[in-house]
């Protein structure tokens, strides 16, 4: 989330097995140093084998995030054993990525564990914004609206919209928090590939979204 710089990963392109009815978020109910790798670019949009073993609790990274921030995920289980995996790796993609920015840490493993090629890639440029502007996240983000799609190549596609208004940007230099109005512009569309890997976790491949959908206002 950021006012200043492009939103996550909205330059990369989607891709056909994304492809799902957008009208599923028309609800609220619903080698110099380590920061010049490429996150994700030895791994690929390859397809994975069934997992012999979903992944334990114990075997995920940590996601510790400020206390200033909150999340509110309104898509509640689906009785899909797949879909409701893949909704609950996204959740921790998306808490990764923000935590990434919080320790002001482009490569974090966090988010590389829940991310692979495009993502991951896109993500760490993403991140990389807040560390040259000594930015983070504070507030409240929400995430609603979402429809989950289990592709016949083993993909997942994923669509849901985040409400942004009550977050902010907070400068990590001064401590000030720039509190910006509401606007139609908070409102962002996502549409999301994920793969599941060899530990049972669903990985999210590529990323598109798109700020101001109306169909996530």
């Amino acid at each position: 989330m950021n006012r200043r710089r492009p939103t996550l990963l909205a330059a990369l392109a989607l891709t056909a097995t994304a492809a799902l009815t957008l009208s599923a978020c028309g609800s609220g109910d619903s080698s110099k140093d380590d920061n010049d790798k490429i996150a994700g670019a030895d791994t690929g949009s390859k397809p994975s084998a069934s997992p012999t073993a979903s992944t334990s609790s114990a075997d995920r990274p940590k996601i510790e995030l400020p206390s200033d921030l909150t999340y509110t995920f309104d898509w509640p289980k689906t009785g899909n054993e797949k879909k409701d995996a893949v909704l609950a790796d996204s959740e921790q993609f998306i808490k990764a990525v923000d935590m990434a920015i919080a320790d002001q840490d482009p490569l974090s493993k966090a988010y590389l564990y829940y991310s692979e090629g495009e993502a991951a890639a896109g993500s760490q440029k993403f991140i990389q914004e807040f560390v040259d502007y000594k930015d983070r996240i504070t507030g409240a983000k929400r995430y609603y609206g979402a429809k989950v799609q289990i592709n016949s190549n083993g993909t997942a596609g994923l669509v849901y919209c985040e409400d942004q208004n009550k977050a902010y940007n907070k400068s990590l230099k001064t401590g000030k928090t720039d509190v910006t109005s509401n606007s139609k512009d908070n409102y962002v569309l996502y549409n999301s590939v994920l793969q599941v890997n060899k530990q049972g976790v669903w990985v999210t491949e590529k990323l598109t979204s798109q700020r101001g959908s109306a169909v996530c206002q």
